[in-house]
């Protein structure tokens, strides 16, 4: 199974956008799926409150894992990273026109009335996938090249 396919399997199943990029992403970096669902519990709908979309928050948190900076002298790692985050937003937002939450949705999921909307249109469930398998597919590429 590839990532992209991991991922939106995860998602079907109802956890967060964030939560099923990282977790696609687990056994290749060194954490279970059970902390890539934790630690991305938090940034769905762009935490909530329509910022940046969960499902990039979880390709960058994996991108992280994969060349963070862990040490202080290790500024390098950090340079490389701060890259490689630049790269996923860049080529995300070129590929679906921005990477915020509430423009990529047309919607504020902050805002009761179009939280109600986007349940109507059944967003979450037709739009939102497409979103994971496009931050899936870009940060598979940063990673793994």
């Amino acid at each position: 199974m590839t990532h992209t396919e991991k991922a939106k399997e995860i998602f079907a199943q109802k956890y967060h956008c964030s939560q099923a990029v990282l977790a696609a992403f687990a056994d290749d970096l060194g954490i279970t799926e059970m902390q890539a669902l934790k630690l991305g519990g938090c940034f769905g709908g762009g935490m909530r409150k329509g910022e940046v979309c969960g499902a990039v928050t979880g390709a960058l948190m994996a991108i992280g894992l994969k060349y963070g900076q862990c040490t202080v002298e290790d500024l390098e790692s950090r340079k490389i990273t701060d890259d490689k985050a630049i790269e996923m937003l860049d080529k995300f937002k070129s590929e679906n026109g921005s990477y915020l939450c509430r423009e990529l949705l047309g919607y504020d999921i902050s805002n009761p009335e179009d939280l109600k909307i986007i349940r109507e249109k059944q967003l979450f469930t037709t739009f939102c996938p497409k979103m994971v398998e496009s931050a899936t597919r870009i940060a598979e590429e940063i990673i793994f090249g």
